[in-house]
């Protein structure tokens, strides 16, 4: 009973180690949890509400629309679950000048359902849910109505941005009709698109750069009213996805094997046979056409004989008259008048050759009959012309209907082309890794701490240890004091770092992602196994280094513990031979010189753990830096233009001419941009993407014009790259890159994130779908968007070729003879403000479908998530910084009670003691910081490293301010703490303190 009252007694004494222990796994404990937890809280909530509103896991769209068969194939798929069959509309409106929308109908086998927000969902024919985006945009409520547009070309392909197919389908296939929605519309619900979590209401200002969206909103309409029998896309929820969350490898490996399956056999053959469909629906045209135009010209041949005949009738009647005349008249000269009777009254017979020269000759001699005669040869003769004329037309259809359909291609895309889906993925991604990276500092302080304070209390202890060796207790026993100590310091600690990890850190990040995504249902949940492991963790880090100095003093004879430990023996320090720097220093200098070298422990830890405090500081300000400076970087250093403007092909002359009639433009180059993607060509040539890459990535394919390759690096700085480490990259000089025929140049963004380098063989898909293996000639610095640059003749070449993996289209065919440049770079006039309204009335027109104003983006560009999470981690750090500083400050006052007490003794004042002590720890903590400042650096460099998100390269930037804030923060803790040692310096009792032992 005695030996557990005087460990109590022991623990009480050392209250302040205890503090330090538990606020350092505190702090360890709620950094590993915390950001952990809020990522897996805010991934298990939309996974939730993902599978209660059944996002897809598949989505297959045509470039000729999907028929009744196309669902009846993909129904009998193996692993498919559901097959919900859509049909969309993009249409047009009045608010502000013309925007667009999808038409949306909401499908009713339980597929991609919106989730109400407020009002109900439509159920009648004219009636629409918006989302909230649409209500803040027009002003409108619940009750409003509208009336919209359909475009012109039916949006049979919304995100593949080829409407060749739809719009042969239109033209030859007679049975399918495209789908249309009514126009007159009544609001009378609120939705949310479970495919787009954004949130319109808060302030993520970066989906600007990351938006896929081909219009501004999107309509939410019921069955009802919807005509057409093709589909715009099929939808698909597969068999066992919903057990899995749809963040893990899980899902994608179940998603991806029925993906597989419909790119297989499904895929082609349905291509094949919609095909086919296509042409036997025009061979039909063509058929309907020859018999309707054969049955109007037999008709009109028909009236053309009735009336030749009628005139021949006629004709054939004045010659009967006249060859009659003839013969009476012949008569009457004859005999006897019964004779000229008989004569009068029989028709004389007239051979064919007579009878065709009286016709001839009657004709002539009537103006009117001539004229009869000449019309019906004039509509004879047209009537022949038209029936050559329609042959002949007839006939080209039909040579040129093969052509003139495209091939129809599918798209099989899952969850992550849903760009709202992959911005909140990528997002919480990063954050993830820098959870799981900061951690590993704070373990490793918490156990330089833990053995510097445990090791001094047993070192103090000395004689008491001794003591109960020396009385019989084992040496475990003794030592579960300070072992029982440590573990219920880290368990309290641990506990409440919990509490801050599982509810505080995840609290704060969350309000912080609910202002960029909304996510119903968002709920506070425990891992238990997580936080277990994460307590655990710095148990087993703090017991080990506990029980290493219990070992140490141990190990040694009860009689030599209770006698008092013998001062380090003198020894000169490598400053001391320096003489002409040694001799210059004062006495109490040179007693601070020996105190900080001679003791290599102390030097170590203190230095070891302030500069690990500054180095985690300099790394949460060197990672806010780098993202503050992405888009100065991007839109005001690569880009040198001032506005891109991009229009439909149909439009491209009138932007330009609209464009060059403002006169704002001072140069300008003509470029064609499309989206596409980027794909690794896989691991046989050794340049694949590195590892954890998705192989993939959806890039902006800008083609220049042949004649003004050399144009481009007046518009885009032009600077090769290569890898580097630590986050730094070699950037080559500016305009040394050059775009030519060889290749492609690929951004930086796009290249790191799949490990794509100069020489490496990529696979690029164009605007319509048409695939080919490029070669990259070079890497250009790019730190927002995944440009692509190529040539116009390379662009010919490689979507031209027999090589091309898809068999091109007919519109594909003709941009590879001529290109539609159907965006412009330019540079503006006027000031940056001017710049943004002159885009921003741009978007008002018609001809042009986007206008982008880079001066508008480097002011906008945002990135709140990850500087919430910055702001977090270097608080974190700097009540880190402020616990070791205090525990080494305890710790080195603790050591040197009995040369305190002398110094007292000696006539030295308390503000001498101070001054003596507090030099020694703030030479210490300079050292740490200097130490600390290119640490952080290296760890900002290697986390930076780590976070690689769809079209973003993080350009690691350390302003000169990040390290003044580090090292003053810094040095600020050490003053601060000056003021609770202080307190105790002036407490020191010399009588008490210069006791003996004996």
């Amino acid at each position: 009973m005695a030996f557990v009252k005087d460990m109590l007694r022991m623990w009480a004494h050392s209250w302040k180690r205890f503090i330090s222990i538990a606020m350092i796994t505190l702090l360890g404990v709620a950094v590993l949890t915390g950001i952990y937890a809020g990522c897996r809280d805010a991934f298990r909530s939309t996974d939730r509400f993902f599978d209660a509103q059944g996002l897809h896991d598949v989505q297959v769209l045509s470039t000729a629309g999907l028929s009744n068969g196309d669902i009846a194939a993909l129904r009998k798929v193996n692993g498919v679950a559901k097959v919900q069959a859509e049909r969309s509309q993009e249409v047009t409106f009045d608010l502000d000048g013309r925007k667009s929308a999808t038409m949306q109908e909401i499908g009713t086998n339980g597929i991609d359902q919106p989730y109400l927000q407020e009002g109900r969902m439509p159920k009648k024919a004219g009636e629409i849910a918006v989302t909230r985006k649409f209500i803040r945009d027009s002003g409108k409520r619940i009750g409003s109505r509208l009336t919209v547009i359909p475009e012109s070309a039916s949006s049979d392909t919304s995100d593949t941005n080829d409407t060749n197919g739809a719009d042969g389908t239109n033209e030859t296939n007679g049975t399918d009709e495209a789908p249309s929605f009514p126009t007159k519309l009544t609001i009378v619900g609120v939705v949310l698109d479970p495919q787009n979590l954004s949130n319109p209401d808060g302030y993520s200002a970066m989906t600007s750069f990351r938006s896929t969206a081909t219009t501004d909103y999107t309509f939410f309409a019921p069955s009802d009213g919807v005509t057409g029998t093709l589909y715009t896309s099929a939808t698909l929820l597969v068999k066992g996805a919903a057990a899995e969350s749809t963040f893990d490898e899980s899902y994608e490996n179940t998603v991806k094997q029925v993906t597989d399956r419909i790119d297989g056999t499904v895929k082609t053959d349905r291509q094949k046979a919609r095909r086919q469909e296509l042409l036997d629906a025009g061979n039909k045209k063509i058929a309907d056409a020859r018999a309707e135009a054969d049955k109007k010209f037999a008709d009109a041949q028909s009236q053309i004989d009735a009336n030749r005949q009628q005139f021949n009738q006629q004709v054939d009647q004045i010659v009967s008259m006249q060859a009659g005349a003839a013969a009476a008249g012949a008569a009457a000269n004859g005999a006897n008048a019964g004779a000229a009777a008989a004569a009068g009254a029989t028709t004389p017979q007239l051979d064919e050759t007579t009878r065709e020269t009286m016709r001839e000759t009657i004709i002539a001699a009537s103006p009117e009959l001539t004229q009869a005669k000449q019309q019906l040869d004039q509509a004879q003769s047209q009537l022949n012309e038209q029936k050559a004329n329609t042959e002949h037309t007839l006939k080209t259809k039909e040579n040129e209907l093969k052509t003139s359909i495209p091939q129809v291609r599918w798209y099989v895309q899952d969850r992550q082309s849903l760009g709202g889906f992959s911005a909140l993925k990528s997002d919480l991604d990063s954050i993830q890794s820098l959870g799981n990276a900061f951690p590993i500092v704070f373990l490793l302080v918490a156990v330089m701490m833990s053995l510097t304070a445990m090791a001094r209390m047993v070192e103090e202890d000395r004689s008491l240890i001794g003591t109960y060796v020396g009385l019989g207790y084992g040496r475990l026993a003794v030592a579960s004091r300070y072992l029982l100590f440590a573990l219920l310091a880290c368990l309290i600690g641990g506990g409440l770092g919990l509490i801050a990890g599982f509810l505080g850190i995840p609290a704060f990040l969350l309000v912080v992602l609910q202002g960029m995504y909304v996510m119903p249902g968002l709920r506070l949940e425990y891992d238990w196994l997580y936080g277990s492991l994460g307590i655990a963790l710095f148990v087993v880090g703090v017991l080990a280094a506990t029980i290493y100095a219990c070992v140490q003093e141990m190990r040694q004879t009860p009689a030599a513990l209770m006698r008092p430990k013998a001062p380090r023996a003198g020894s000169r320090i490598l400053l001391e031979r320096i003489r002409p720097v040694w001799n210059r220093i004062g006495f109490l200098g040179k007693v601070t010189a020996r105190n900080i070298f001679r003791f290599k422990s102390r030097l170590i830890m203190t230095v070891g753990g302030v500069a690990g405090c500054t180095a985690l500081i300099v790394c949460g300000l060197a990672i806010n830096d780098t993202v503050a400076d992405l888009g100065i970087k991007q839109y005001r250093d690569i880009y040198q233009y001032d506005l891109m403007v991009v229009s439909d092909d149909s439009d491209a002359s009138a932007m330009r001419t609209k464009v060059a009639s403002d006169g704002r433009v001072t140069s300008s180059l003509d470029v064609r941009i499309e989206s596409g993607d980027l794909t690794v060509a896989g691991s046989g040539d050794g340049d694949s993407g590195k590892a954890g890459s998705s192989g993939s990535e959806s890039i902006q394919l800008v083609a220049v014009p042949e004649k003004h390759l050399s144009d481009l690096g007046e518009m885009v700085t032009l600077q090769p790259v290569s890898s580097g480490i630590l986050g730094t990259s070699g950037v080559g000089k500016t305009g040394s890159l050059k775009l030519d025929d060889d290749g492609v140049i690929v951004a930086q963004s796009a290249a790191s994130a799949l490990g794509v380098k100069a020489g490496s063989k990529v696979r690029l898909t164009n605007g319509d779908g048409v695939q080919a293996t490029a070669k990259v000639s070079a890497v250009n610095r790019n730190l927002i968007g995944s440009d692509v640059y190529v040539s116009e003749t390379y662009y010919a070449k490689l979507f031209d070729s027999k090589d091309a993996k898809n068999t091109k289209n007919s519109k594909s065919s003709e941009d590879s003879e001529a290109l539609t440049w159907n965006a412009m770079l330019a540079k503006l006039s006027g000031s940056d403000t001017s710049q943004t309204d002159y885009a921003e009335s741009l978007e008002e027109d018609s001809s042009v479908m986007k206008a982008v104003s880079c001066a508008h983006m480097a002011d906008s560009f945002k990135f709140d998530l990850m500087g919430a999470v910055v702001a977090l981690i270097v608080a974190l750090a700097g009540g880190l910084a402020l616990v070791v500083l205090f525990t080494l400050a305890n710790t080195n006052v603790s050591e040197r009670v009995r040369e305190m007490a002398t110094l007292k003794v000696l006539g030295f004042f308390d503000r001498e003691v101070h001054h003596y002590v507090n030099r020694e720890m703030m030479i210490l903590t300079v050292m740490g910081v200097i130490l600390g400042l290119p640490l952080g650096r290296l760890v900002g460099g290697m986390l930076t490293m780590a976070l690689n998100m769809p079209s973003l390269y993080f350009e690691v930037e350390v302003k000169p301010l990040s390290y003044v804030i580090a090292a003053v923060a810094t040095m600020a803790f050490a003053l601060l703490v000056q003021l609770f040692v202080n307190p105790v310096l002036d407490r020191i009792d010399p009588i008490s303190s210069l006791k003996s032992v004996e």
